[in-house]
């Protein structure tokens, strides 16, 4: 906590100094659908606020997306919206739970890289105003590796992915690990194994990635950590409400809360970097989207 102190004492000396603070961005995917990855990314954005972040969950699965199904809530305005009626990015922000902002995917739109040149430079201006509003922005990407999901993984500060312990799963975020090493040099790429058995169960998930990882792409993935098989998530899915809300003493939301206080611990020094960094987001975003285009 005294690093979280001064992490928050920091930021206050920079606004007061003029100085702009950005957001921490994490992609979250998956290669495969069906592994928990919209449940993970809430309940994290979640615990998140429960310790005082102010936190954008930002659903881009666009036509498949389910943060608002698993909130419970129905947005009056989505993605789609804010470009196709030219809203402010203000206009599309719901608010949830526990001071939880997000904002819907909604539908018909196909992907970001082949919107005209005027939208997307419309959508990155909108997004640089939300930049310095929050300490965190999550983007729940839909599963797979589409190239609009490659552009914000490859420009978020880190990415988690997410799989479980099924073969099929972990043979699928080989792949997208494989994927984002391949097309970039830098990347913070974390493992969350979701659905274990018990904690042994994790460690031999991890250690059969990190070693395939390290060995034919010499890279090192880090341990995210790793969450139960527990009915409580099923129920709250059922109840369209995060699991950590209904109940903060099951099984599932205990690691979960555990899981977010490690990861503030860990990472206050990396964000103090990233916050420093002259290549932001949105400028990172944008230089994909040129190249693309050229």
């Amino acid at each position: 906590m005294v690093k979280d102190q001064a992490y928050e004492l920091r930021k206050k000396v920079n606004r007061e100094h003029g100085e702009k603070q950005q957001a921490h961005t994490i992609a979250v995917f998956s290669g495969k659908g069906g592994v928990g990855k919209s449940s993970f990314a809430l309940n994290f954005a979640i615990c998140l606020s429960k310790q005082g972040k102010k936190v954008l969950i930002f659903d881009l699965d666009i036509g498949m997306g389910n943060i608002d199904i698993l909130l419970g809530m129905y947005p009056k305005h989505t993605l789609t919206s804010l470009l196709e009626e030219r809203l402010n990015i203000e206009d599309i922000i719901e608010h949830g739970p526990t001071n939880l902002s997000y904002i819907a995917a909604g539908t018909g739109l196909t992907d970001f890289f082949h919107l005209n040149i005027e939208r997307f430079e419309y959508f990155l201006e909108q997004l640089g105003t939300v930049t310095e509003t929050y300490d965190y922005i999550i983007f729940d990407l839909g599963a797979g590796m589409s190239e609009e999901h490659m552009a914000f993984i490859s420009a978020a500060d880190e990415c988690f992915v997410v799989t479980t312990t099924e073969p099929t799963s972990i043979t699928d975020a080989y792949a997208a690990i494989k994927h984002i090493v391949l097309d970039r040099e830098q990347v913070n790429i974390s493992l969350l194994v979701n659905r274990v058995s018990n904690i042994n169960e994790a460690f031999l998930v991890y250690e059969r990635l990190r070693a395939a990882v390290n060995n034919f792409l010499s890279y090192e993935i880090k341990l995210l950590g790793s969450l139960p098989d527990d009915p409580a998530v099923i129920k709250a899915v059922k109840d369209q409400m995060p699991y950590y809300l209904i109940n903060s003493r099951s099984r599932v939301s205990k690691m979960m809360a555990k899981l977010v206080l490690d990861y503030l611990k860990e990472k206050n020094e990396l964000i103090d970097s990233t916050n420093s960094n002259d290549m932001m987001f949105v400028s990172k975003l944008k230089s994909l989207f040129k190249r693309k285009v050229e």
